[in-house]
């Protein structure tokens, strides 16, 4: 007994006097500090929890102080899949080194759970941001949508209230007229009785003497006339001054429609905004949505890593099992050795000390037992935590998936509102053209080069500051006479080029609404025309109008592409020169041949042909499809190499024949069905000229023969229409019977006119001006906006 004492290591004692040994209490005292931390871990990670769900309460000092340690940390995503794919590495019973791996690896899911739950509040911080974002874009859409109805609203009132006005003064007009004409009618019946008594006085001077008394009856009754005379007069000019103060009074309306046209375009620059505005934060929906996404992903990946906790604790617990079992078998093998070795006291007490060594182990199992138990309960723990967590996060992901909804519900409408509100725009547009009036003439001054007049001489051209006149008026000064006109537009000689696109780019947006456009340029030789159509391509300030215009109509296209709008574009480009077609695009033709023989067999027929729908088109014409601005770019520069110039005195590249650019659009919108197709013609008439000056002699002098005949025609075919005779001679030239269906049909047109300051070329100036003031007074068909689909044809139509 004694030898087995000193065998025995040293005891200690606790505090109710039981001795332990050393070694079994250090292994007790290090499994409780472990199961200690392990509890507090866990109790920090559901403080935490409990902090997130309650954001008005005090943050515990544990919880602070486990968030301070954890600011710092951030988990790439290659770091997180390493974590989740860790396995226990050790020996197979080496259960104390498995315990302290298991520990490492919940301290690093712990601070993952806190990172994940930091990322979580940033994401819900930004969804509701997010969301206060929307509702101020909805208030302010809803404010907008709101004014838009009230400017709607005003504008219609105002319109109907200038309607009213303009009827009641039509009315006081032709009364005034009517009240005119009786007076003069008067005034000739009045002129004849004092005719007759004239008569009647020169008959009674020669019977002086026998009838004197009647005489001075004749005069008294000349006098009477005489006075009544003079009312007739007075009467006649107050008709004439009430005349001008109904045409001032017409000119202030037409100033209010100007100003409501400019509201109009502010509006519609302010939806742009909100266009812009609202695929902003389209753009931040669709981010956080991809967020949820990833969270949820990570929310698989802890669950698959709480299902691997689990079975290592089930794998803990059979390892257990088999503790007992090696116990009890140690114990049965104890108790055969004690019944067969009965001969030996050193054998019993190594039998003994073999027991009692036995027993220690297992009663280290037990503590290691007792750990894994508190380890199973934090495990637990944990496992409530995430499947709060989850329930927390399915809740998130439903609000959020309802809110997703709901913001879809709104674009829908949203897009709804924008198609309603692009077929408003094109209904007030086209009112407004329409009230402007269907052939509308700008004016352009070109600048004074340093060749022409002197700097002694006075200018010919001014330009008058009244309020009426401002920017629509222009007065020209021959041999001290003052002879003014008054347009639709008047440009300066210092006008851009962009500032004139800009007040024809409404007109050329109704080409893509489906209307028919044109726009042609009209001037003697040398004042600007060419430059005003087409400019100077290769510099982008001094782009022309057909330029500066295909750009607009390619951008506004690729913009409605986002309202499932498609368009077809297709170019034909011309000229008539000498009264005949030449096709401008073409590969194969002749240099001035135009009805050309080859092999024997005649070329191409060029001939006008006008269909019932007042389309114009024109046989064996060259189409070409194009795409971008660049395609029409090359196709222009081809154009300008055949077309015919030559040298004159007047211009050293002088246009010898009229230009004519054609584009065809045809429109589907597939969400719609809608079809619409529009034609934008640009003409660049050929200049005016005097033989006297240009000098032509030669194929130069035919060449001006031609024009200047073709230029008479079409002012024939303009007084034509001014006086609303029953016949206008179209047909007369090639030039009036291609542009009928846009003097006499359902166009929309345009004219400029375009003046050179030269003080020499100062009568073909009030000779084009006063062409253009009788253009601006002609009346034309409403315009129709041809939205039925037609069969594709190898013709262009030009109506």
């Amino acid at each position: 007994m004694a030898s087995r004492n000193q065998n025995r290591p040293p005891l200690h004692k606790k505090d109710g006097g039981e001795e332990i040994p050393f070694d079994k209490r250090r292994k007790i005292g290090g499994g409780r500090t472990a199961a200690h931390a392990a509890t507090g871990r866990a109790r920090q990670v559901l403080s935490a929890v409990n902090l997130n769900q309650e954001s008005a309460g005090p943050a515990s000092t544990a919880d602070s102080a486990a968030t301070e340690g954890s600011e710092d940390v951030n988990f790439t995503r290659d770091e997180v899949e390493a974590l989740l794919i860790e396995k226990i590495k050790g020996k197979k019973f080496d259960l104390k080194g498995k315990m302290e791996q298991i520990s490492e690896s919940n301290k690093k899911l712990r601070l993952c759970i806190r990172w994940f739950q930091g990322i979580e509040q940033g994401l819900i911080q930004e969804k509701e941001k997010l969301q206060n974002e929307l509702e101020a874009a909805k208030n302010k859409c809803s404010e907008i949508d709101i004014e838009m109805k009230n400017k709607e609203d005003e504008l219609t009132a105002i319109i109907a209230e200038l309607r009213q006005n303009y009827a009641a003064l039509q009315q006081k007009f032709s009364k005034e007229e009517s009240d005119k004409v009786d007076a003069i009618e008067s005034h000739r019946i009045e002129k004849e009785a004092r005719v007759a008594a004239e008569n009647l006085q020169a008959s009674l001077s020669e019977e002086l003497e026998k009838t004197r008394q009647e005489k001075l009856v004749a005069e008294q009754k000349i006098v009477t006339f005489e006075d009544m005379y003079k009312r007739l007069q007075e009467y006649n000019t107050s008709l004439q001054q009430y005349n001008s103060r109904m045409q001032t009074d017409l000119a202030a309306a037409t100033a209010t429609l100007q100003q409501v046209e400019k509201e109009k375009l502010a509006m519609l620059e302010t939806l742009s905004t909100l266009r812009g505005h609202y695929s902003t934060v389209q753009n931040q929906l669709t981010l956080s949505k991809a967020s949820q996404d990833e969270l949820a992903k990570q929310k698989v990946v802890l669950e698959n890593d709480v299902n691997c906790l689990r079975r290592e604790l089930q794998q803990v617990r059979d390892d257990r099992d088999r503790h007992f079992a090696h116990v009890e078998a140690l114990n049965t093998e104890i108790e055969e050795y004690k019944e067969r070795t009965g001969k030996s006291v050193a054998e019993l007490e190594n039998l003994s000390m073999k027991s009692d060594a036995l027993e220690e182990t297992c009663a280290s199992q037990r503590e290691q037992l007792r750990i894994l138990q508190h380890q199973l309960a934090a495990s637990n723990e944990k496992l409530k935590v995430s499947d709060l967590s989850v329930f927390e996060t399915r809740t998130e992901f439903e609000q959020q998936k309802r809110v997703i909804c709901d913001l879809k519900d709104r674009l829908a409408d949203a897009e709804l509102q924008i198609r309603e509100g692009e077929k408003l725009r094109k209904k007030l547009h086209n009112t407004i053209l329409e009230l402007k009036g269907n052939i509308r003439v700008f004016c352009r001054v070109r600048p004074l080069l340093p060749e022409e007049g002197s700097g002694s001489e006075a200018p010919v051209i001014s330009y008058p500051t009244s309020t009426e006149a401002r920017d629509r008026g222009i007065d020209l000064i021959q041999s001290g006479q003052k002879y003014p006109f008054m347009f639709d537009q008047v440009f300066t000689h210092d006008a851009s080029q962009h500032d004139v696109f800009v007040e024809i780019s409404q007109l050329v947006q109704s080409a893509l609404d489906g209307y028919k456009v044109c726009i042609f340029a009209y001037g003697q030789t040398g004042s600007g025309k060419t430059y005003t159509m087409m400019g100077r391509p290769e510099s982008p300030e001094q782009k022309g109008l057909i330029p500066r215009s295909l750009e607009q109509i390619f951008q506004t296209s690729q913009n409605l592409s986002t309202q499932g709008w498609k368009y077809k574009m297709q170019v034909s480009m011309l000229e008539i020169y000498n009264e005949t077609i030449r096709d401008l695009l073409s590969t194969n033709r002749g240099s001035l041949d135009i009805t050309r023989v080859e092999n024997g067999v005649p070329g191409k027929q060029y001939a006008i042909k006008h269909d019932a729908n007042g389309n114009t088109y024109v046989s064996d014409l060259t189409i070409v499809d194009v795409c971008s601005t660049r395609e029409v770019s090359s196709l222009l520069h081809q154009a300008a190499e055949s077309r015919s110039v030559g040298k004159t005195q007047m211009n050293e590249q002088s246009s010898r024949s009229h230009f004519v650019f054609t584009l065809r659009i045809s429109g589907v919108n597939e969400s719609t069905e809608q079809q619409v197709h529009g034609v934008l013609n640009l003409i660049d008439l050929a200049g005016s000229e005097r033989l006297s000056r240009s000098g032509a002699t030669g194929d130069r002098l035919k060449e001006t023969q031609a024009i200047n005949k073709s230029l008479s025609c079409l002012a024939d075919v303009i007084f034509a229409l001014a006086k609303k005779e029953d016949h206008v001679p179209f047909r007369n030239s090639k030039l009036t019977y291609l542009l009928q269906p846009c003097l006499g049909g359902d166009s929309k047109t345009l004219m400029f006119v375009n003046i050179s300051p030269d003080p020499l070329s100062v009568g073909e100036s009030i000779c084009s001006l006063r062409f253009a003031a009788r253009v601006n007074s002609c009346e034309i068909g409403v315009p129709r906006r041809q939205t039925t689909a037609r069969s594709s044809d190898s013709r262009l139509s030009y109506g």
